[in-house]
């Protein structure tokens, strides 16, 4: 069984529904993984993405802010979704789908504006978040499963637009991809686009706030696919779809994609 899976920061599902249904049409995936949908649940605009062939969802959401959801043309069963640093937000969901893969859903929280948790709670948080992360796949270690989301760190030096200048800037620390690391190594997981693309500058998201984002080009690989060792091999076709980022009122993240020959 051959699927492709994306994973995609919407910045509001249903503000951006109609963007939600143009990938599903251009793209379509087998799997689409969305972060920060800033919906509860039963607001979520399901019935638009079924007429499109993706029958089945797992979800979790809250009003305005976070949320996570799967949907998926292929049946699945929700089988997990963790509370890490007891924050009470909707940041991850797992099922796993009819060929026995397990799908991880995440949003990492972004951590503030000051890398510092004695001056900013929200660094502090992200950084449990992390190590509760690491620690739930140290305890159990994951067969057969990806591991997609927004995880708001971009560990590589060619995976931001200047490592020099953003190693004090929030995503790119050092404490941050040394987290991040740990929590690779904890589940034995493999960076997939990495595996595909392992060289060269890769961005998913560039801010609003620069006004020609495409010619600046000042960007962040904070998006990310890994997959277990048992089925990393089979994965492929790793890719950016960078033209949605200037879609009209576009996310200011890119969906990212691979294909899994399963």
């Amino acid at each position: 069984m051959s699927f492709t899976l994306a994973t995609w920061n919407i910045n509001s599902v249903r503000l951006r529904e109609g963007l939600v249904c143009k990938l599903m049409t251009e793209e379509a995936p087998d799997v689409l993984c969305l972060q920060e949908c800033k919906s509860p649940v039963e607001k979520i605009p399901v019935e638009a993405f079924k007429a499109l062939g993706y029958e089945h969802m797992v979800a979790r959401g809250q009003k305005g802010y976070n949320g996570v959801a799967i949907l998926s043309k292929i049946p699945m069963e929700e089988v997990a979704a963790h509370d890490f640093a007891d924050l009470n937000h909707a940041r991850h969901v797992a099922a796993t789908l009819e060929n026995g893969v397990t799908v991880h859903n995440f949003y990492v929280p972004a951590g503030g504006d000051v890398p510092d948790r004695e001056v900013n709670e929200k660094f502090g948080q992200k950084l449990d978040y992390l190590t509760q992360m690491r620690d739930h796949f140290a305890a159990e270690t994951p067969k057969k499963a990806i591991l997609v989301g927004d995880l708001n760190i971009a560990p590589r030096e060619d995976d931001v637009w200047s490592h020099k200048q953003l190693l004090k800037i929030v995503s790119h620390t050092p404490i941050e991809v040394e987290h991040l690391t740990d929590v690779m190594e904890a589940g034995k997981w493999v960076d997939v686009t990495r595996q595909d693309i392992p060289e060269g500058l890769l961005y998913s998201w560039w801010s609003y706030r620069a006004r020609d984002w495409d010619a600046a080009d000042k960007g962040r690989r904070l998006d990310h696919i890994w997959a277990t060792p048992d089925i990393s091999n089979a994965a492929h076709g790793s890719r950016v779809l960078r033209a949605a980022r200037g879609w009209e009122q576009p996310s200011d993240h890119a969906p990212v994609f691979a294909t899994f020959d399963l």
